[in-house]
């Protein structure tokens, strides 16, 4: 399948496949005569599982060890679950990071009514401290 055909079926734009590529977390497909790529339901596959752990939030280095990890010849998948422990543990740290700022957000924008003058803007001046 050609490279388009490749971007359709798995919902990744071309110039992300070609970058894929380049960093090597898509091997590279074999040529046509006509010098064009061709590329093979393993690579749709890949490409798929790939975007997954993309949308899950793991970095591209992670999905480089997921697939090193998943061609080695381990007795167990211990590896696999603690990367996603630890990936896991970043999530939650990010939500309680985030979670502090909506309520931050909540509480200066109480004290806001909008109708002051810029100088006196009580959102400007809890964002203005260290």
């Amino acid at each position: 399948m050609s490279i388009g055909e490749l971007a359709k079926e798995t919902g990744v734009k071309v110039v992300t496949i070609r970058y894929y590529e380049q960093i090597g977390v898509l091997p590279a497909p074999a040529r046509t005569a006509g010098n064009y790529r061709a590329y093979r339901g393993e690579h749709a596959r890949r490409l798929r599982f790939i975007r997954r752990c993309r949308d899950l939030g793991f970095s591209l280095d992670q999905v480089r060890d997921l697939f090193r990890l998943s061609t080695e010849n381990a007795p167990s998948c211990a590896e696999v679950c603690r990367l996603a422990e630890r990936h896991l543990k970043a999530i939650e740290d990010k939500l309680a990071d985030l979670n502090h700022l909506v309520s931050e957000l909540r509480r200066i924008s109480v004290s806001c009514s909008g109708s002051k003058p810029m100088a006196e803007c009580r959102i400007m001046e809890a964002l203005s401290r260290a």
